[in-house]
């Protein structure tokens, strides 16, 4: 059996001389994820290739993470890293709220209205500030925002990929 992975986030850069990377995070535990002495995974989407590493350190800077990790001290190590995603075993998941889901049990899902009416599947998940925003995908036409808030999203079944949503005054105009 493979291991499963989820992924937390993405090596954006480099940053300084001394080893680090810019990681945008891809999570909502991103300060769990990328704190002090965590181990994580960078894979290589292209070719398969990965790495156990280990954090060393790790600050918020932006909307970035700044990380160095164990073993790595030099720019010239850890170029290469660029692009890889970073992923934590899927058996490493933190124990969720009600209403709460990770992004993969989200991603994917078909969107429907009260009425039955298909929507499209949500493509991405977006962070503005006070609530998520689910970026969903139709068949034809462009992509729609739909925030997830309770007034909006009725229902969420992740074993069905099914979303279930009321369409407030305005929402798919």
């Amino acid at each position: 059996m493979t291991e499963q992975f989820l992924t937390v986030g993405k090596v954006a850069n480099t940053h300084g001389i001394r080893g680090e990377l810019k990681i945008y995070p891809n999570t909502d535990f991103a300060e769990i994820r990328f704190a002090e002495g965590k181990k994580l995974w960078m894979i290589n989407e292209e070719n398969g290739s990965k790495l156990e590493v280990q954090i060393v350190s790790s600050r918020l800077q932006k909307n970035m993470y700044v990380v160095r990790f164990k073993g790595f001290s030099n720019i010239n190590e850890v170029e290469k890293y660029k692009g890889w995603t970073l992923k934590v075993s899927k058996d490493d998941t933190i124990e969720l709220e009600e209403d709460e889901f990770y992004f993969h049990e989200i991603l994917d899902c078909e969107v429907f209205t009260e009425e039955g009416t298909k929507i499209g599947k949500i493509v991405d998940i977006l962070k503005p500030g006070a609530n998520d925003v689910w970026v969903v995908r139709p068949d034809k036409g462009e992509e729609v925002l739909i925030p997830y808030i309770h007034d909006v999203v009725l229902d969420i079944n992740v074993e069905e990929k099914k979303v279930l949503i009321h369409v407030m005054e305005g929402l798919l105009e």
